[in-house]
């Protein structure tokens, strides 16, 4: 079995590797730069694929924290707080890249619309997960209550990628759906969001893990002091 995890993640790390190195390549050699908002536009080949990331992050808890309040299995604990911190991290990369693109486009950093309002609260949201894991005095009650975290606070998710079509906002419609790109910026943008998924999974996978060995420590521990 160990020979097959190592087999896996030795394909995993290949192929994020040549999917970051075509990622970056096609962002900054291939695609054209866009004719009205010039090079800065080419952030928009990050920022898309890591807010993908971060909700897929975020789905992912949904669906393990609900496995873990059904079935009580350590590794579906550990899956959901890995993946929280993936997408804790992905997200605040979203809520950076923003404001450097919006700057130099809308003139301004950071405005309180619906969509930059909503992503600011999903992030709070999660925060907030890992802060009742950390401030938890149990491990088995931190898990249960970031749990109800995780479940509940994956509503945001659907409102802020429906902001743009529910509210006027400063974001763009949903230009990758309506045939706003050319050829080349969809194949960039589909490079780069299979580069960041890959390396979501990576992290993901070796998170959890040593999470899942922590909580075995724990239970030895705890047998062997009684």
């Amino acid at each position: 079995m160990n020979g097959k995890h190592a087999l896996r993640n030795g394909i995993l790390w290949g192929l994020g590797f040549a999917l970051m190195i075509a990622a970056l390549y096609m962002v900054f050699i291939y695609v054209p730069t866009e004719k009205h908002t010039g090079i800065i536009q080419r952030i928009f080949y990050f920022h898309v694929p890591v807010a993908w990331v971060s909700f897929l992050a975020f789905f992912i808890t949904f669906i393990s924290s609900i496995l873990y309040l059904w079935k009580r299995q350590t590794k579906w604990d550990a899956i959901a707080c890995a993946s929280v911190e993936v997408g804790v991290i992905f997200t605040t990369l979203v809520l950076i890249t923003g404001p450097i693109w919006a700057k130099p486009v809308w003139g301004i950093w950071w405005t309180w619309d619906a969509r930059l309002t909503t992503s600011l609260v999903l992030w709070l949201i999660y925060i907030a997960y890992l802060l009742v894991r950390s401030l938890a005095t149990e491990p088995a009650k931190g898990a249960r209550y970031s749990a109800v975290i995780g479940i509940v606070g994956f509503i945001d998710v659907p409102i802020v990628f429906l902001t743009v079509n529910m509210w006027r906002t400063q974001h763009p419609t949903t230009i990758i759906f309506e045939g706003g790109l050319t050829t080349p910026m969809l194949m960039t943008l589909l490079v780069c969001i299979a580069a960041f998924t890959v390396l979501y999974v990576l992290l993901v996978i070796q998170s959890s893990g040593l999470k899942t060995m922590e909580a075995e420590i724990r239970r030895l521990r705890i047998i062997k002091a009684e």
